[in-house]
């Protein structure tokens, strides 16, 4: 089993920090389709990430076309507010790529248009432009690890490793 989380173009370097984060924690590989609004060597984007970079498995592509060329036969699923289709409705295999767009515009429609029983949304309400790029990568890569009953994460021992004491409070 293995996911994959895809940024199309990402402009901001806290985001794509924050992302490589939760892909160290869950063991996903990130993979950055260029052009990117910064340099990914920049303090902020390892400051996000924190000392989490070299657990990261990452690879570049140089555009989107590259992407989708090399991975066409892959399980593709593109997260956009233009889906009707709740994320949670998807069945996501156990091998596939969670696609998100740049910040600003998310991804073109150009391409979603090729997908279109691949598009799924994270429900919100209809007055909110869009949810922060990487809460929208956690809880998609969440979802994937529950429809796989969290087989890649520690969970078994959890209480134990909890200090309170019955009737205390932390």
């Amino acid at each position: 089993m293995a996911l994959h989380i895809v940024l199309f173009e990402p402009e901001i370097p806290q985001n794509t920090g924050n992302i490589a984060r939760t892909c160290a924690a869950i063991g996903a590989t990130l993979h950055l389709v260029h052009p990117l609004g910064f340099n990914i060597d920049e303090k902020q984007v390892r400051r996000a990430g924190l000392d989490y970079w070299k657990d990261v498995k990452i690879v570049e592509y140089k555009s989107v076309e590259e992407f989708l060329a090399q991975h066409k036969e892959s399980n593709l699923w593109f997260f956009t507010t233009k889906s009707e289709i709740p994320y949670t409705s998807a069945i996501l295999e156990d091998e596939c790529y969670l696609i998100f767009g740049k910040e600003s515009r998310g991804i073109e429609e150009s391409i979603l248009v090729d997908y279109p029983h691949r598009c799924i949304r994270i429900p919100m309400k209809d007055d909110t432009r869009s949810l922060n790029l990487s809460n929208s990568v956690a809880i998609a890569s969440y979802e994937w690890e529950r429809q796989h009953n969290f087989s890649n994460l520690e969970t078994k021992g959890a209480l134990h490793r909890l200090s309170w004491k019955k009737g205390e409070t932390g």
